[in-house]
């Protein structure tokens, strides 16, 4: 399976989900895609077995994946503060890969309900979603 984690600004979220993510599936590859080279540079620290930057690599990353992780802003054009263009947004969306879109209350979007919840919590859910997915196509 390939996993698609796609994150921006400093990629603090991507580098906890990749981590997270190798040391629970291992076997599977990991690719992450930055809107930046900083937060590409985070992920590939954090065990990205590829790692690209950059819109194009979000589109085709997009193409590939079985899995696509990240903030709930990557189907959001223009946000992550511009860091999603309209084209990653699209890519995103219209994948057949299962996407996993995890809650932040960042960049002018709010999540209702989401307040209470700390960014762990969110990254166990999705390690827990990712098992079920994983389990289903086994």
């Amino acid at each position: 399976m390939n996993i698609l984690i796609i994150d921006g600004q400093g990629g603090g979220v991507g580098r906890q989900l990749v981590e997270n993510i190798k040391k629970s599936f291992s076997e599977h590859t990991i690719t992450a895609v930055g809107t930046n080279a900083l937060a590409t540079q985070a992920m590939l620290k954090a065990g990205a077995d590829r790692t690209a930057t950059g819109e194009n690599a979000v589109i085709v990353g997009c193409r590939t994946a079985d899995i696509i992780i990240g903030p709930i802003g990557i189907v959001i054009a223009d946000s992550l503060w511009g860091e999603i263009t309209p084209n990653m947004a699209l890519a995103v969306g219209q994948s057949t890969a299962v996407r996993i879109l995890l809650p932040m209350n960042l960049c002018c979007n709010y999540i209702a309900g989401v307040d209470r919840i700390n960014t762990s919590a969110i990254i166990d859910d999705c390690i827990i979603k990712i098992r079920e997915i994983l389990s289903k196509k086994s």
